[in-house]
């Protein structure tokens, strides 16, 4: 039996990168899929991908710093699969890469509507659902930026990505003995197509004790153990899946 056979997850952020290979790999487990990110076009083809395979997804594009966009998902997930179990809040933003001091407060603002403001959006949404169902996983996609490093001109980035540490643990505090759970993942520096060039992919393989950078399925593995009955008593956590980043500043 594959691990997620019988549940339905929704991932943000499932056009590319780490979401895609999410929503790829969950669907190879047996979930079916309420997918969403701006890119329509690229959202689809990751549907269709997924049915080609024999898998089962539906896709809303939208903005997930608006909360019609994660109502519309819950909804989704209910009329075509019958409710949720697990939702991976994983779409984010670098945002403006300035000094603090330089920084607008509408770049400020942007940074962490889109990285910590849409997370609650999520959670508000997907929590009521899950409950009906007698619970579920929560995964956050934070970074090692903020939680154990800080990098020149990613404060915001790095402050919204460390908040996300204390809406994991307010959610256990709340809702755990309802058996829905909430953890968040850290990702260190992943190749996909906001990585940057050659240049920047060599540096960031540099901060990692493993002098390399992730493959986008490494980290959906980390995702897949979080939403799966393998991480059953985890919840409140952070799981670095950093190449031993943090172990090393």
């Amino acid at each position: 039996m594959a691990l997620l056979d019988g549940k339905v997850a929704l991932v943000t952020g499932a056009s590319s990168g780490i979401g895609r290979a999410i929503a790829l790999m969950f669907a190879e487990q047996g979930a079916a899929l309420v997918l969403t990110a701006r890119r329509g076009a690229l959202l689809e083809a990751v549907a269709k991908e997924i049915r080609q395979q024999g898998g089962r997804a539906e896709f809303v594009a939208g903005d997930i710093t608006q909360a019609q966009t994660h109502e519309q998902l819950i909804d989704t997930a209910t009329s075509k699969f019958g409710g949720l179990d697990i939702a991976i809040n994983n779409a984010g933003i670098v945002g403006a890469l300035k000094p603090l001091a330089e920084m607008t407060l509408e770049e400020w603002q942007a940074t962490l509507d889109t990285n910590l403001g849409a997370a609650f959006l999520g959670a508000r949404s997907q929590i009521p659902a899950m409950l009906k169902r007698g619970g579920g996983s929560i995964v956050f996609t934070s970074s090692f930026v903020g939680t154990s490093v800080g990098l020149p001109g990613m404060s915001a980035y790095g402050a919204a990505k460390a908040a996300l540490m204390g809406l994991v643990k307010g959610i256990t505090a709340d809702y755990a003995a309802n058996g829905l759970r909430a953890n968040a993942l850290l990702p260190g520096g992943t190749d996909t197509d906001i990585a940057g060039d050659q240049s920047t992919k060599e540096w960031a393989a540099g901060l990692h004790a493993m002098k390399r950078i992730a493959k986008p399925e490494e980290i959906a593995s980390a995702a897949l153990f979080l939403a799966s009955p393998m991480s059953s008593f985890v919840t409140g956590s952070a799981l670095f899946a950093d190449g031993g980043n943090a172990a090393v500043k």
